[in-house]
């Protein structure tokens, strides 16, 4: 696994300028519709997905509003770049996302056959590729996934702060709850 900092250096080595500086690039689409999920009072997590630098899929975290517990930013993603593409499996594909992908999407990753997959920052409780579970240090899948995290760590990790702050003090009674469709963040 590549590792970079939220400035976008390889701590490796293992990437080239362009490819960080595209990394870069659609780690801050990622973001932008991380922003988007947090406008609708869902925790902030964005993804896209890129082949041949092209954007095929995004999404945004939207459980809450969807009524649907599988609509992770990765899952949303997924089902968009399916479309595009015409096609379940999705290889030759970067799926760039916020926070670490948690056990139900790492699946679904590994099932579409992502070639790479870049994300910001960790997720210690429910992330399943570098913490908590690391479930692809088991070397059970039929499948090889490139994993690439760090970019823009500190951006995602700001959000997701934010976002659980406003929420503790909208509970104390600190602050009103945004209304709906406001797109206040």
């Amino acid at each position: 696994m590549t590792d970079l900092t939220s400035s976008g250096d390889s701590k490796n080595g293992a990437q080239g300028d362009g490819a960080l500086s595209d990394d870069i690039a659609f780690m801050r689409a990622a973001l932008s519709l991380a922003r988007r999920a947090g406008s609708h009072d869902e925790v902030p997590v964005g993804a896209v997905i890129v082949k041949n630098g092209q954007v095929v899929g995004q999404g945004f975290n939207q459980p809450v509003g969807s009524h649907d517990p599988s609509a992770h930013a990765e899952i949303c993603a997924l089902r968009d770049a399916g479309q595009t593409l015409e096609n379940y499996r999705l290889p030759g594909c970067t799926l760039y996302v916020t926070i670490e992908p948690c056990t139900m999407c790492l699946g679904a990753i590994i099932h579409a056959r992502i070639e790479r997959l870049v994300f910001g920052a960790a997720e210690p409780r429910y992330g399943a590729v570098s913490s908590g579970q690391r479930l692809l240090e088991n070397g059970v899948y039929n499948h090889e996934l490139e994993v690439s995290s760090g970019i823009l760590a500190d951006e995602a990790s700001a959000l997701m702060k934010q976002f659980f702050r406003q929420r503790r003090d909208r509970r104390v009674g600190k602050e009103p709850a945004p209304e709906a469709g406001s797109g206040s963040q």
